[in-house]
């Protein structure tokens, strides 16, 4: 990862300092910029492998700016970790919204910080890929465009919808997605599902995949991720079955 680019968004000048040095360190290039206005017209002239954006900052905040690169096709790929002192569930949420990739609470130890810039920046290859190709992920093997998976060598049967939620998280190790960015990903814009009725399809999902059940995880009050094998989890609590 050494040489990947990062623009550090963050108007209280300690947090950046020490945001900065810890990532040069790490052998990472760094840019500073302390406003969301100049955020934005650095990541269009300089076109970073990765923002880490404050939430609160002056004039532009940080969910705004995030939902205009977000909007952009030139930006939108770019993944963005948001920095926030607000650890509430709707502050968390807000962000995944607006197109945040991961969240760090504030303070926040810097091994752990670099630990989820490497993680977010190893994932960027997974973000796009073909349904000819498969997902293979811990105990997982997956054929997208067959509607098979594997645990472990073994086949395990599953509903379209249980295979969708399945590949859509395994493809993305790590993030952590709300419950209506689920059902957007497997039904589309508009689809009538409510958040428990995911709660419901996640736990048939687990028991299905028996031991690998494990992998796909709760983020309390936001919604769930896959396990990435970093041993890093995110700053909310992690329970590995609400409904069991």
């Amino acid at each position: 990862m050494a040489g990947k680019n990062i623009l550090i968004v963050e108007d209280e000048e300690d947090i950046a300092e020490l945001l900065e040095y810890n990532l040069q360190r790490q052998g990472y290039a760094t840019t500073g910029v302390g406003s969301g206005e100049d955020g934005l017209n650095a990541v269009r002239d300089a076109r970073p492998d990765l923002i880490l954006l404050d939430l609160m900052l002056p004039g532009l905040n940080g969910l705004d700016v995030c939902r205009r690169l977000k909007a952009e096709p030139a930006t939108k790929t770019i993944p963005v970790i948001m920095l926030t002192a607000k650890g509430e569930e709707e502050d968390i949420i807000a962000g995944f919204d607006a197109g945040a990739d991961d969240y760090v609470t504030k303070p926040f130890r810097p091994k752990v910080l670099l630990a989820r810039v490497k993680a977010v920046l190893r994932r960027g290859a997974a973000e796009r890929r073909s349904e000819d190709d498969p997902i293979e992920h811990g105990p997982f093997y997956i054929l997208p465009g067959r509607f098979e998976v594997a645990v472990d060598g073994t086949p395990v049967e599953l509903t379209r919808t249980e295979f969708r939620i399945l590949s859509f998280l395994a493809s993305r190790p790590g993030w952590v997605f709300t419950r209506g960015q689920i059902v957007k990903a497997v039904h589309g814009d508009d689809y009538p599902v409510t958040g428990r009725a995911v709660d419901v399809q996640v736990a048939a999902l687990r028991r299905k995949l028996g031991s690998g059940g494990q992998m796909v995880q709760t983020v309390r009050g936001v919604g769930y991720k896959m396990d990435d094998g970093t041993g890093i989890d995110s700053d909310s609590e992690i329970a590995a079955d609400d409904l069991s």
